[in-house]
């Protein structure tokens, strides 16, 4: 009786280290040859473009902020965007100055993609508008006429700044234009134009629900590889949301495409979470990278995509010592509040 116990522990043991095996295996050598998938560049990657306002910029980073803020003014100024004597915010995060700025330095850009309200694709990663224009309202309830009118991070916000001020009255702000240099949430096409295949990009299609598929979700992935078809440069393409990196499994082989990640514990109570933490969902969108939460570089999953060919890749990467922690588990890192060295 017992040894008959033992082997079916073992026998079960085995059936579930092979399904756990194949849920997470990456695309297949083969696939990719027969695709002619090109591989991921071999920079940094500026997380949301090199900006002087937004994502990354709290205060347990200050030390090394500074630095960062100041080239990315300086970037976005040879670009031709602001001036040395403006006080707020020239290269705001996921603008087209914080693009340009990218471009400068020499950076790959990390962004994301939403639809507004009339179904243009636009760039911003926040579902609202609140942290990054002090407007609450959601990017999907807003045409892209009134973001035009919408500056991110207005004054009283200035350089390093990692959040705006709410506003008092947004509606009413936004019917007329700022007079003065201000940026907003831009076009994608808008973006494109201004990279203009200058910087490698990775493109990440943004979701309100990861768990969740709708005719939204169909025009956001078809709106925006459209524009990316007709775009003469290097990107590859991410998203948490199994179903969008499927979705180019199935309509552009072609594309290196990645699956993005983080590891979530099971005492959360979120287990569809912790199941994607897991990569236990890999097997829907068979990626060829693994965009994974620089925390979890020593994770076994990780651990184990990496061996069967999945190239790791860091996000975000904020300070030189988060750096030096994580850089042994990823092959390339998307980083923000700090400049990289060279050694890295």
């Amino acid at each position: 009786m017992g040894k008959n116990l033992g082997s079916k522990l073992i026998v079960a043991g085995a059936l579930a280290a092979g399904a756990a095996v194949w849920a997470i295996k990456p695309r297949s050598f083969s696939d990719k040859q027969r695709n002619f998938v090109p591989a991921i560049a071999d920079v940094w990657y500026a997380h949301r473009g090199l900006h002087d306002a937004g994502s990354g910029l709290e205060p347990q980073y200050a030390a090394e902020s500074g630095e960062y803020v100041a080239l990315a003014r300086r970037m976005a100024m040879k670009a031709g965007y602001g001036t040395a004597d403006f006080a707020g915010s020239i290269a705001p995060e996921n603008s087209l100055a914080a693009f340009a700025a990218a471009c400068e330095a020499g950076y790959g850009i990390e962004l994301d993609l939403q639809l507004t309200r009339d179904g243009q694709v636009v760039v911003v990663h926040d579902e609202d508008l609140l942290r990054v224009a002090g407007d609450p309202r959601k990017i999907a309830d807003l045409t892209y006429d009134e973001l035009t009118r919408i500056p991110l991070f207005p004054a009283p916000a200035k350089p390093g700044d990692a959040a705006a001020a709410p506003l008092s009255d947004p509606v009413e702000k936004a019917k007329t234009a700022p007079s003065g240099y201000y940026q907003h949430v831009p076009l994608f096409s808008d973006v494109l134009r201004v990279v203009a295949g200058r910087a490698p990009l990775i493109v990440e299609y943004k979701f309100a629900d990861n768990a969740a598929w709708n005719a939204r979700c169909d025009e956001l992935m078809e709106k925006g590889d459209q524009l990316l078809q007709a775009y003469d440069g290097a990107y590859v393409i991410e998203s948490f949301h199994p179903g969008a990196v499927n979705w180019y499994k199935e309509h552009r082989p072609e594309v290196c495409r990645g699956q993005l990640a983080e590891p979530i514990s099971l005492s959360s109570g979120d287990i569809k979470g912790w199941l994607a933490g897991l990569l236990a969902f890999d097997w829907i969108s068979r990626p060829d990278f693994v965009a994974f939460d620089w925390h979890g570089g020593p994770t076994p999953q990780l651990k184990a995509t990496r061996w069967m060919g999945a190239v790791p890749v860091s996000w975000t990467v904020r300070s030189r010592s988060e750096l030096e922690e994580c850089d042994p588990y990823f092959d390339y890192h998307i980083f923000e509040a700090f400049v990289p060295d060279e050694q890295y």
